[in-house]
């Protein structure tokens, strides 16, 4: 296949699964002028229907100590959601965080300096560092690009535990169409299964080494798809999308109101996520997430085209700072740094595991549907 790089944003084919119209122009940008655009309209025009949105959120929340369930990541989405729950919306969230072992000073920092400005009491979910350790050494042997699943499904298990525990109807998640409307295409996690699987992520274990873990929580598809918002109520909302934001009045606003310090590149609070994203993914695979990063911005009017291309040209992470990464990783995971590298230059092989991408496909559609789903995914 000739490499070709859309005329519009900067997504190309490194997505083996992306076409493009005799323009150039990639179906990326074309769904988000068709589906996304009008409708979101950069957030504004949306007052009453937040209004009312805020109304239910309260009302819900009557007898209770919280009225809404916050998951804090510390970076700029999660952070700027609080921001607006509490100081601008007045909602009393309840707010955790997921502690795996991977995060950076600057992130914890970030968390703790606006909780603390908020008044917010900040529960830390620590997860148990040998389940998470063994986990990942498990994910590194699949040799597929998705290596951030046992973090991942650690947060949507917590998500899907505190809904049911504190009886709280409402989620609030970070997302928004200003800085993530373009997701990283279904192609680059080939062979990978949803994150939020309890099965898959077993099938993992059981493959790599019969790792049982001992105090992990796990949900699943069924529970995070259907159960809980069809059967139990409870709702996701991504109210990020009915204000207008920029990524850089977020910024500006976290930094001004309480001295939050952003990061180099998104997803860059977590030493793991920054190692898999900044230099594993490029060098073992040629995926480089900036590019859905910066299609978001270029699509949604917040950077020039021409921009994101310079940005591009130069690697996410310098020799430097990769090497510096890359010996913290093995390290942390107690092997040795050509143990890691072997996993690095392993034959890129789709081995297939067990799944229930199903439920998770079901549930998107459905969600896209009724309006709910506002992601430009495939």
């Amino acid at each position: 296949m000739e490499y070709q790089v859309c005329n519009n944003c900067v997504m190309d084919s490194s997505d083996t699964n992306l076409s493009f119209d005799e323009s150039g122009v990639c179906m990326r940008c074309r769904e988000y002028e068709q589906r996304i655009e009008r409708e979101w309209n950069y957030g504004k025009g949306h007052e009453d229907e937040l209004k009312k949105i805020l109304a239910d959120v309260r009302r819900s929340g009557r007898g209770k100590e919280y009225d809404c369930i916050l998951g804090l990541s510390g970076g700029l989405d999660s952070c700027y959601m609080l921001h607006m729950a509490v100081k601008e919306w007045g909602l009393r969230p309840f707010v955790f965080h997921v502690d795996a072992g991977w995060n950076l000073p600057v992130a914890v920092d970030n968390i703790h300096k606006i909780c603390n400005k908020l008044g917010i009491e900040l529960h830390i979910e620590t997860m148990d560092w040998e389940d998470m350790r063994q986990m990942q050494l498990a994910f590194f042997k699949t040799g597929h690009a998705g290596l951030d699943a046992p973090q991942d499904h650690a947060f949507v298990a917590q998500v899907d535990k505190f809904a049911a525990k504190l009886g709280v109807k409402y989620i609030l998640n970070g997302y928004n169409i200003a800085t993530e409307i373009v997701a990283n295409p279904e192609s680059w996690n080939k062979g990978a299964g949803p994150s939020a699987d309890r099965t898959y992520i077993k099938d993992v274990l059981r493959k790599h080494g019969g790792y049982k873990t001992r105090n992990y929580t796990y949900t699943t598809g069924f529970r995070h798809k259907f159960w809980l918002p069809y059967v139990k109520g409870v709702k996701t909302l991504n109210l990020l999308n009915y204000v207008p934001i920029t990524r850089q009045s977020m910024i500006d606003t976290l930094a001004s109101e309480y001295g939050y310090e952003m990061y180099k590149q998104k997803h860059f609070e977590d030493l793991l996520t920054k190692f898999i994203e900044g230099w594993w993914l490029p060098t073992r695979f040629g995926y480089d997430i900036r590019k859905a990063q910066l299609s978001s911005l270029v699509v949604t009017g917040q950077m020039k085209r021409e921009e994101a291309l310079t940005i591009l040209s130069q690697p996410p992470l310098t020799e430097e700072e990769s090497k510096e990464l890359f010996v913290q990783v093995a390290n942390k995971l107690q092997i040795s740094e050509e143990e890691l590298m072997h996993y690095h230059n392993m034959p890129i092989v789709y081995r297939k595991y067990r799944n229930n991408s199903w439920a998770f496909k079901m549930g998107i559609w459905l969600y896209t549907m009724l309006g709910l789903d506002k992601r430009i995914r495939k």
